[in-house]
Formats: structure tokens, C-alpha cells, sequence
């Protein structure tokens, strides 16, 4: 069940709160997203449950991401650019998912598991764009995923420090994933 506008505003706005401010109260976070601290309280309770929403809205902000978009498309630039465009409507629980972030979070096995149809999703679709010829043979589809979310996660971030411009990120990310550094004018 997605939320209502009005708990995808707040999700989004403690979100925001808690990278911005990470000792913050929850009175702190509830003046910061715009509420009263007993609106907070009724939502959350505690500031542990308040993590544990996030995380899980984050984790189902993601799997909707995959689900949302056909990855069997045969235009793989197309759905590719749809990934990144999707992904970054979740700006603000990205930079929380990676505030939070635990090396023992992902992987296999445990709490990692959580995200094991998200990151099953995007091996599935760097693996069809490579037998597709969209995307390059020499290197696996598992580091395809890793470094588009890793991209992701970093521009995000960059985004949120102010070092780079949101309205160009979705360009940037492309580019760069599938031209990489070089100059148009190096011919590499």
C-alpha cells in the first residue's frame, strides 16, 4: 500500500531531516518537517521505529523503482535513463539509505536479504542489455549494478552538499555510466 501524500511529504521531509541533522530530537525533526511533536509521536513513537519506516520505505521506494519499469524492454537506453529518472524521485531516502548504510545491510544472507529483489532486478537488467549488445560483455552485470547504485547513491549525495545541480543529474548520471570520462573530442 503506498502512502498518502501527506505521509510521502513527511517520509520525505524526516527523511531529509535526520541526514541533515543526525543528532536531531524528534521534536527537532518533527519543527524541521513541519509538524508537532505529538503528530511525530503518533506516527512513529520512538526514533528507532522512525529509522525503521525509513529503512522500510526506502527498501519499498526501490523494489517499486524496479517493478515500475520493464526491464525486458528491447530499449535498453530508454529504460535504462527511466532507472536513473525513477531512482532519483527518492532523493531524499537515497541520502538517508546511504546515511544509514551498514556494510553487513547488503550482501547476502540475514537483514540483507531485504534487498535482494532489488538487486536482482538490476543484475536481471544489465544482463538482458548485455545479450541485448546495449551494454559490455567484459564486465558482469553484479559490478553493472554496483556501480549504477553506487552512481546513484553518489550523485545524491552530491546533490544534497550542493556540488552538484539536481536539474542535470539525470544527464550526468547517463553520460557518464554508459560514455564514461573521456572527451567527445579524445575519439575513445
Amino acid at each position: 500500500m503506498d502512502p498518502i501524500p501527506q505521509d510521502e511529504r513527511l517520509i520525505r521531509a524526516l527523511a531529509r531531516g535526520i541526514v541533515d541533522r543526525p543528532r536531531a530530537t524528534l521534536k527537532d525533526l518533527a519543527e524541521a518537517a513541519g509538524v508537532s511533536k505529538a503528530t511525530l509521536h503518533r506516527f512513529c513513537g520512538t526514533r528507532d521505529n522512525l529509522v525503521h519506516i525509513l529503512e522500510a520505505h526506502g527498501e519499498a521506494a526501490l523494489n517499486q523503482v524496479v517493478n515500475r519499469i520493464d526491464m525486458n524492454s528491447a530499449d535498453s537506453n530508454a529504460t535504462f535513463r527511466n532507472l536513473i529518472s525513477e531512482h532519483l524521485e527518492h532523493r531524499e531516502l537515497l541520502a538517508f539509505l546511504l546515511f544509514q548504510y551498514r556494510s553487513d545491510t547488503v550482501g547476502t544472507g540475514g537483514k540483507s536479504d531485504r534487498w535482494l529483489s532489488y538487486i536482482n532486478a538490476l543484475d536481471a537488467f544489465f544482463l538482458y542489455g548485455q545479450q541485448l549488445g546495449a551494454f559490455r560483455i567484459d564486465i558482469t552485470a553484479a559490478v553493472f549494478s554496483e556501480l549504477f547504485t553506487t552512481m546513484i547513491f553518489a550523485m545524491v549525495d552530491a546533490e544534497r552538499r550542493g556540488r552538484a545541480a539536481s536539474a542535470h543529474s539525470i544527464n550526468v548520471l547517463e553520460q557518464m555510466f554508459l560514455h564514461g570520462a573521456a572527451s567527445a573530442k579524445s575519439g575513445k
